[in-house]
């Protein structure tokens, strides 16, 4: 096991470092609240920062964030390791070139500050609403959930893409993740040397585009043989989670801190349990443990590998004594039967045979407050006669009345918590001054 140093850090410095470490291009292009990754990558290559091979990664702003996914694809082409970072509607102008990035099973990672997309108002904090914009991509999609796991679920993400030849989103919630300040082990160089296969690299820059081995590449193909092709790719994605969780058992034999695709905590006989991802499942958890603790029988399963969503591996975290899950999300998809996550546990569910109820919730849209109280009211909607198929938790809905109830009088906090409340107004400093 490795011996790592320990530093404070933000989320988007925390992706950053690893990005850095692992590229040799870097293509830019600022949105908020994902700027800084791009930002701490700049200076960095200015200063003369080398990434593991001792070569200084090459960092270039382009005119926009499709011009940015352009470059990309075309660095990729050549078989040169390359990133970005975007959020929101930026990730949605990349999705052209993120189309053609998976079809053509070319290994890359885009670290992505989830973001709410601007529906009837436009919104910079976070949410899922981007992240599943791209679900049809062909990307797969890693979600982090603390500051500990964005470094460490980067560096899995760049592993597993040279190994399985699929392209990454790996994902934090905006602000409450990507700005969030916390005390990490930082991942050592001979950590992030050990998990990137030399063979795999070369792998990727032999499938390079060379006039000394030339191919054809962006061709238009007919009906004859296009839907055939798109079948071709089966294999990579089917191989993908096992991957990934080989990468994740490295990971814990490298640093000690273990991941599996599907997280479970809770009671071993949990009769209800919720389904999410990224930072709300840190507060879930806790909350979980708080009200095992009270003699509750409830779980958490937590997402990280959202795609390929591995079906097996999700039931198998899932107890044999469950009777009742709560899938949430944080996104709203209208017009649809279900939000994503819900669909995913309800086909994975069926397709298990296993009799499982499932409901669905929308939380913490725009980064709405997502806490503790609600957890234990989604736990408690759960659990009456009659609960909401689908419901939202965080807001009094007096429209169609989708809300839930909850005490919000109930916490978990200890008493040895010290709160501030801190007031500013527009560019006196006052955010600066706290992250200070």
């Amino acid at each position: 096991m490795s011996k790592s140093k320990t530093v404070t850090l933000d989320g988007n410095e925390a992706a950053a470092y690893i990005a850095h470490k692992v590229s040799e291009v870097v293509a830019i292009y600022p949105i908020t609240p994902s700027s800084s990754m791009g930002e701490h990558a700049d200076a960095w290559s200015a200063q003369g920062r080398t990434n593991i091979w001792g070569t200084i990664p090459l960092v270039q702003e382009m005119q926009s964030e499709g011009g940015a996914s352009a470059s990309v694809h075309g660095a990729l082409q050549t078989g040169a390791l390359t990133t970005t970072f975007t959020a929101s509607q930026g990730l949605l102008l990349m999705i052209p070139s993120m189309h053609k990035i998976a079809a053509e099973l070319t290994p890359a990672v885009f670290h992505v500050s989830a973001r709410s997309l601007a529906c009837q108002a436009l919104s910079i904090f976070g949410d899922h609403s981007d992240i599943n914009s791209v679900r049809n991509t062909g990307f797969a999609l890693l979600a982090s959930a603390s500051i500990q796991e964005i470094p460490d679920l980067a560096l899995i993400a760049h592993s597993a893409t040279l190994k399985s030849r699929i392209p990454f989103v790996h994902f934090f919630d905006g602000f409450r993740s990507s700005s969030e300040i916390q005390k990490i082990e930082l991942v050592p160089d001979e950590v992030i040397r050990a998990m990137i296969d030399d063979e795999d690299v070369m792998a990727h820059r032999r499938r390079g585009l060379n006039p000394d081995q030339p191919c054809i590449r962006g061709t238009s193909q007919n009906p004859d043989v296009y839907f055939q092709g798109r079948e071709t790719v089966n294999p990579y994605y089917l191989a993908t989670p096992a991957i990934v969780q080989d990468a994740m058992d490295r990971f814990a034999e490298l640093t000690g801190r273990s991941y599996q695709l599907f997280d479970y905590v809770g009671a071993p006989d949990a009769d209800r349990v919720i389904v999410q991802m990224a930072s709300g499942a840190e507060a879930a958890h806790a909350t979980v443990e708080h009200l095992v603790g009270l003699g509750e029988k409830v779980g958490l399963v937590k997402v990280r590998l959202y795609r390929p969503f591995d079906a097996e591996s999700f039931m198998k975290a899932l107890p044999e004594s469950v009777r009742i899950v709560g899938a949430l999300d944080r996104t709203k998809e209208p017009g649809s039967i279900g939000e994503p996550l819900y669909l995913d546990c309800v086909a994975a569910i069926a397709e298990s045979g296993r009799s499982i109820q499932v409901y669905g919730g929308r939380y913490g849209l725009s980064s709405k407050e997502y806490t503790p109280c609600m957890i234990k009211g989604v736990f408690e909607e759960l659990a009456s006669p009659s609960p909401k198929r689908h419901f939202t938790v965080g807001i009094n809905d007096d429209v169609t009345n989708t809300s839930i109830t909850y005490d919000s009088c109930w916490d978990i906090e200890s008493d040895d918590v010290v709160r501030a409340m801190f007031f500013g107004l527009g560019s006196d400093g006052t955010v600066g001054a706290n992250k200070n």
